[in-house]
């Protein structure tokens, strides 16, 4: 499973035991005792699937589906629910991998590798942040955060905790500071020291505040005058236990920002990680990390086929 050793993926397994005892340990309690697919077991199925927050447009598909194919297929046996299921949730997902198919990895023609983080207060941004740098440290690459939070009092300071156990630089200015001037310093900075990746932190106010969107915008803008390709990455933070709530917050982030890529947090303490499921049908945008835990190595690239492994463990 390539990046996915046995310990992260027992990790994983782990994190999403209340999503899965939310929706697949109800479904094995609707077939339990029942030995043909008939019109109430996928009737049951359709219940549970939007009560675990997989969405209804995504649920509808998801039944659709196995309908047609219980009718063409003539799939029968209760027994098969878990397979069908599995390979029409495997549709949905778009991998959040980097081209070359490696996590942490960037390529070769953008350095600095700009990664512009969005997402709003509470949603486990800063700590996203830490966990982010740790990981491309690790990898080898050289790191720099720009504190581009300027607004809130305890920003800087947390970043610059977060900045500190990930083992990674930090540029900030004072509170009060123009977020996209911040930005500009930080990329121009990374540059002359030859950084391989910059992650630049923004404010995460409300995410109906029009002024917060447009300044998202001018940092894109005024990074844009060092390097015409940056950002090359913006990933959206959302928290798991949101549920439908985060494909609310991506599509008023969307409208503003080209998002790239989904980071979904908290994930280890929601029985709601069922909107992973909803948002790679609904936003077309691919989830790239998830977050497991709170330790600093908690943060795994989304890989779909571990997901799924781990999401159907009782059911195998």
């Amino acid at each position: 499973m390539g990046f996915f050793d046995k310990f992260k993926l027992n990790k994983l397994k782990e994190s999403l035991t209340k999503t899965r005892e939310n929706i697949f340990g109800k479904i094995q309690n609707i077939i339990s005792g029942k030995t043909k697919i008939d019109d109430e077991v996928i009737d049951n199925l359709e219940e549970i699937l939007i009560g675990g927050d997989v969405g209804v447009s995504t649920t509808m598909r998801i039944i659709e589906n196995i309908r047609l194919r219980v009718k063409k297929d003539g799939y029968q046996d209760t027994a098969d629910i878990d397979s069908i299921l599995r390979e029409e949730i495997q549709k949905l997902f778009m991998n959040g991998y980097t081209e070359n198919g490696e996590p942490f990895s960037i390529p070769s023609i953008n350095k600095p590798h700009v990664i512009m983080i969005v997402g709003v207060n509470g949603v486990g941004k800063t700590t996203t942040i830490g966990k982010l740098a740790y990981n491309y440290r690790t990898n080898g690459k050289k790191v720099l955060i720009a504190a581009a939070d300027t607004f809130r009092a305890a920003a800087n300071e947390q970043l610059e905790i977060w900045a500190e156990r990930a083992g990674v630089e930090i540029i900030q200015q004072r509170q009060g500071s123009d977020p996209a001037a911040v930005s500009f310093d930080a990329l121009k900075s990374a540059k002359a020291r030859d950084v391989d990746v910059l992650i630049i932190d923004t404010a995460g106010r409300l995410h109906t505040k029009v002024n917060l969107m447009e300044e998202l915008k001018k940092i894109k803008r005024v990074v844009q005058k060092l390097d015409p390709q940056a950002p090359h990455e913006v990933l959206l933070v959302v928290d798991a236990s949101t549920g439908q709530n985060a494909i609310q917050q991506a599509k008023q982030f969307m409208a503003a920002v080209n998002i790239t890529g989904l980071i979904l947090t908290k994930l280890d303490g929601t029985a709601k990680g069922g909107v992973v499921i909803a948002i790679s049908n609904e936003l077309n945008i691919p989830v790239k990390y998830i977050g497991v835990g709170e330790k600093i190595d908690d943060l795994q690239p989304f890989d779909n086929k571990a997901f799924i492994e781990a999401l159907f463990e009782k059911a195998s």
